[in-house]
Order: C-alpha cells, then sequence, then structure tokens
C-alpha cells in the first residue's frame, strides 16, 4: 500500500514482450448492478503462476517505520486466525531499508531480521504461503541510482536468509515503484536486485509490479528481466475516491459519502478487466491482484459490496487478488470483535487454484 504520509492516483508503466496466450475478451457493458461468476484459475504461457487461494495482506506492521508505530504489532495468533478463516496466503510487506546500515556493506540488523523470520516462520507453520514483499524504501523512490547497490545488498541478505525456506515462501521486489522510479529506469534497478536473488534462490517465484504505485494501467507497458520465474503484479484501489474517501493520510482529504457501484463504476472495472486479458493475451503470463481495499470508517454494506465486486470480477477471468490488510487499517479483523463476518463472505477468488 501507498506511504501512510504521501499519495498520488495510480497511473501507467513500461515496455513488454509478446506470446499468442489466450484469454477472455471482455466488452459488453454491465447493468449498474454487475454481477460476476468466479471462474478457474488462469494458467500461464510464459513465466509462472502463484498459488494464492484467498490472500490477506499483514498491514500495517512490519512495513511500518517500526513496528507497532501504525498500529498493534503481528500476533502469532493472527496466522492460526487466518488459517481458519479460509485464507490461503498472506503478503507480508518489510520495511528492511530503516533496519539497515545506510553504508556498506548495508548490513540487515540482527534482531530486525530474526523477527521477521519469527512473522514468516510462524504463518509457515500455520500453513499459509507467503509473498516477502519489500515495502516503503522510500529512499529508493527518491534517489534510484543511487540506492540501486544497497537495494541489491539488502536483497542478497534476503535471498540468503531465506534460502532454505520451502517453495510456498516468494518473494516480491518492491513495492509500488512511484517518484523518481520510473519506467524509464526500473529495470535497470531491479536487474542487479534479481540477480542477487538469483545466487541464492535460482527458481524461487519473484514478483515484479510497475511504476506509478503499479497501478492497473501498467500492465500494458511493463517489462520483465528473462528469467523463467517471474509473477507480474498490479493494484487495484479504483475508484479512488471511493476506497479512500475520508482517509487522514490522502492530502487534500476526499469528501465522505461516495457509494459503489454506478454506472461508470462498472465501466472503469469492465476496462480494468479487459486490460488485464489485454496483458494475459499478450504476454503469457498472469498476474496476481496484489492490493485491493475500502477505508475501514466506509459504511459496512458499501464495503461488502466493493471487496465481493472486486474479488469476483476478477476471479471471472482467473485472476487471484489479495486484501489490504488484516487489521491495523481497511480491517478484515478487530481485536475487540474479532472478524469482519459479511467481508470474509463477500471475498472470494477463483474456482481453482494454479
Amino acid at each position: 500500500m501507498r506511504s501512510m504520509t504521501a499519495m498520488a492516483i495510480v497511473s501507467g508503466l513500461f515496455a513488454c514482450g509478446g506470446s499468442t496466450a489466450r484469454g477472455p475478451n471482455i466488452s459488453a457493458p454491465l447493468p449498474q448492478s454487475a454481477t460476476f461468476a468466479p471462474g478457474p484459475a488462469a494458467r500461464p504461457t510464459t513465466g509462472v503462476a502463484l498459488p494464492l487461494g484467498k490472500c490477506v495482506n499483514l498491514a500495517n506492521m512490519l512495513e511500518a517505520p517500526s513496528e507497532g508505530a501504525w498500529g498493534r504489532a503481528f500476533q502469532d495468533a493472527d496466522a492460526t486466525r487466518i488459517k481458519q478463516a479460509g485464507f490461503a496466503t498472506v503478503r507480508l510487506p518489510v520495511r528492511f531499508s530503516t533496519h539497515a546500515l545506510a553504508a556498506p556493506p548495508y548490513t540487515i540488523e540482527p534482531a530486525f531480521m530474526a523477527r521477521v523470520h519469527h512473522v514468516l516462520d510462524t504463518n509457515l507453520a500455520a500453513g499459509l504461503n507467503v509473498i516477502l514483499d519489500m515495502h516503503h524504501y522510500e529512499e529508493l523512490f527518491t534517489d534510484p541510482s543511487g540506492n540501486t547497490t544497497r537495494f541489491a545488498e539488502l536483497w542478497r541478505q534476503v535471498a540468503e536468509d531465506f534460502r532454505g525456506a520451502p517453495s510456498s515462501v516468494w518473494f516480491e521486489l518492491i513495492n509500488e515503484p512511484n517518484g523518481q522510479l520510473k519506467d524509464s529506469n526500473l529495470m535497470a534497478v531491479l536487474t542487479p536486485a534479481l540477480a542477487a536473488v538469483r545466487a541464492s534462490n535460482p527458481t524461487r517465484p519473484v514478483v515484479i509490479g510497475g511504476q506509478n504505485w503499479s497501478g492497473i494501467e501498467s500492465l500494458a507497458t511493463v517489462a520483465f528481466p528473462n528469467d523463467p520465474n517471474i509473477v507480474a503484479t498490479f493494484h487495484y484501489y479504483d475508484p479512488f475516491e471511493f476506497t479512500h474517501q475520508g482517509a487522514p493520510w490522502v492530502n487534500p482529504v476526499m469528501p465522505t459519502g461516495r457509494k459503489f457501484g454506478t454506472a461508470a463504476d462498472n465501466a472503469q472495472l469492465i476496462a480494468a478487466l479487459q486490460q488485464v486479458t489485454n496483458f494475459i493475451n499478450r504476454t503469457g503470463r498472469v498476474p496476481f491482484l496484489g492490493e485491493y481495499g475500502a477505508y475501514d470508517p466506509i459504511p459496512e454494506d458499501q464495503r461488502v459490496s466493493y471487496y465481493h465486486t472486486i474479488t469476483s470480477a476478477f476471479a471471472s477471468i482467473g485472476i487471484q487478488s489479495c486484501a489490504w490488510g488484516y487489521t491495523n487499517t481497511f480491517n478484515l479483523w478487530r481485536d475487540a470483535t474479532g472478524w469482519d463476518q459479511q467481508l470474509l463472505t463477500a471475498i472470494t477468488t477463483t474456482t481453482t487454484v494454479q
């Protein structure tokens, strides 16, 4: 998710290879109350796809400047709760950059690395897949060339530390490239980091998303390195004026009261499905939706409608998705009251896993 202190509206990305993979053709208009039927998971002809099933982000925990700064810390019981609620995968955002030396050898604090290990291992022990995501490396976004070496060396350490992790652990190089990290320099920055990963994890799936906060428009132009174990991702928070209404970290704060499900909303979603379909047809790759959600003060019925419509819409073209977030923000779980059962029921996924 985008920083709690700086936000902007998502847009496009960079260049892409071709393929003859086929996907559905989506062009028919939807009625104002759109409904979608989830279908089987799409299968790639290029690269790999992740067997996400239902997925949730461990929001505002290890990607905060320090754990607990943006809500409560991870509790071991969280992993069991998430598994018992029907989720198969967690995405674990981690801000390694704040816990490492600024100068060579860029050593990550041992205590922080141990904490990441504990959280990841606890989720594995509960039977969950884990996406280990480097999140909020803000210096990389303001000065990409000046941080390329450090970025690669951080990943070298992380990859070596987790080289013995099971195949159900996947790496995501960087969350939501933005700022000065653009299509014109993204591959130059990512390539050394990927090489650092491959030195110790030659076949582990690695996730790559594009510029402008990995907005869905990025799928039209995103490029990938010549590596058979790359997975594409994108994020979807549209319509932004609905999902982030009243959020205090958006400047200016958007007015509340915006409802979801207008004809314009449905047209926007249909266009998004076509963008994903075009990407699959052109590249042979199957992306996943790494983040979606609606701010938790939004009325319950509206959040339920949004989560169900978005997950079932993308599932209708075989795309699996990962909700933001578990607790702390965009809540699905609250310590005082437990799971929001309406939201849990609303979230769906594909009828098969990869």
